[in-house]
């Protein structure tokens, strides 16, 4: 094994579906966002949900930004998410001119933290945004409660969780709205691309209106509102329903080798892996670490030693959103100061937490290599 191939973070199987139906949107002359393929995944993904409406669009930071005008967040509205994310789940809020609250994320499982939200509502909150993080679903019973409670809206950030359930419903399916990426790390991938899905039409016409210029419907290039081209194109589309078909068979493989990852990682001394709750179904979407005790070397030494002696890509965790300096500004600007925040669980594993090779052409030994590898930097 000591002269295996570079092995990536992300690959992918080919499906013979894609090419096919790839074809066939080239042979119709239909490849906007006008044709079938687009519909048909647009149904078919919301159908295998549990869903009404699926809206596609082109990217995931899209979906968050169209969702986020489908409930009406607006100039001065407060929606509460966790820092540890990416930062696409901000830059929709920020552009329609609301404010993003930061809170911390639960110990085990790195979704919000249900417990620390009441704190952070105000007269202000509008929503909430649930991110499931690396293929474990949020604690979302809490969650609904607080919604219920307080008359706020919950959004789910689903693009990590493709195919996964809590408590036997679907990710994307249990808040008032959801939205995915299928960017190409994504358990369903378009290449780049997404898609917004809810149950609640009103919600369904302001995000289609939205990914299309708010057009109206009757009078044509008159606009009473600002909307974005974020449409998706039947080619993109044509793969995402290839690769829907056989989303079951990949999640299969995705949680078979998340089980040998984690036989091996739980034996090294120093690492917390993320811990699958029981009244959910993870489908492993990262194969992550965080390295626990204090070490000679530094994450990104170890980083940079896993790629250049064993041939190993990892990548390193989100950086929480209250550190970022764009938003740290942008809150400044609004008269809100984030000096004094310290969320602990998202610095803590912000700085120590790595993801490895998470493609689906992984063997068994491929994985036992990369942890053996890992377990000698750490010694």
């Amino acid at each position: 094994m000591n002269k295996i191939k570079r092995i990536p973070v992300f690959d992918s199987l080919y499906e013979a579906n894609e090419e096919k139906y790839i074809i066939d949107v080239i042979r119709s002359g239909r490849i906007s966002s006008q044709g079938e393929y687009v519909l048909k995944f647009e149904d078919s993904f919301a159908g295998y949900l549990g869903s009404s409406n699926g809206i596609t669009v082109a990217n995931g930071t899209a979906a968050l930004e169209t969702a986020y005008y489908a409930i009406n967040l607006s100039k001065g509205d407060e929606i509460i998410m966790p820092s540890f994310t990416i930062i696409s789940c901000a830059i929709g809020a920020i552009r329609l001119g609301a404010i993003p609250v930061f809170v911390d994320v639960e110990d085990k499982n790195w979704g919000i933290n249900p417990n620390l939200i009441e704190a952070e509502i105000t007269s202000k909150t509008k929503a909430i945004l649930a991110v499931h993080m690396y293929g474990h679903p949020c604690n979302m019973d809490p969650i609904m409660r607080i919604a219920k409670k307080y008359g706020l809206i919950v959004i789910e950030d689903a693009s990590q969780v493709h195919g996964a359930d809590y408590k036997g419903t679907k990710c994307g399916n249990i808040g008032h709205i959801s939205t995915f990426s299928f960017y190409a790390n994504k358990i369903i991938s378009t290449g780049e691309g997404g898609m917004v899905v809810t149950s609640n039409n009103d919600f369904a016409i302001r995000a289609r209106d939205y990914r299309n210029l708010c057009f109206l419907p009757e009078k044509r290039f008159y606009h009473t509102e600002l909307g974005n081209n974020y449409r998706m194109g039947a080619l993109q589309a044509a793969v995402g329903l290839a690769q829907l078909e056989n989303i079951e068979e990949v999640l299969k493989i995705k949680i078979k080798n998340g089980k040998v990852y984690r036989d091996y990682l739980k034996k090294i001394p120093g690492v917390q892996i993320q811990e699958e709750s029981p009244n959910c179904t993870m489908v492993y979407w990262m194969y992550c670490a965080v390295i626990v005790k204090e070490t000679e070397k530094s994450r990104e030494q170890i980083t940079k030693m896993l790629r250049t002696k064993y041939k190993i890509d990892t990548r390193p965790f989100f950086i929480g959103l209250h550190e970022q300096p764009v938003i740290i500004n942008y809150l400044s600007s609004q008269g809100i100061k984030m000096n004094s925040k310290k969320l602990p669980i998202t610095e803590f594993i912000s700085k120590r937490g790595l993801y490895f090779p998470s493609g689906l052409n992984l063997s068994s030994s491929e994985i036992e290599y990369v942890c053996d590898s890992f377990k000698s930097l750490l010694s």
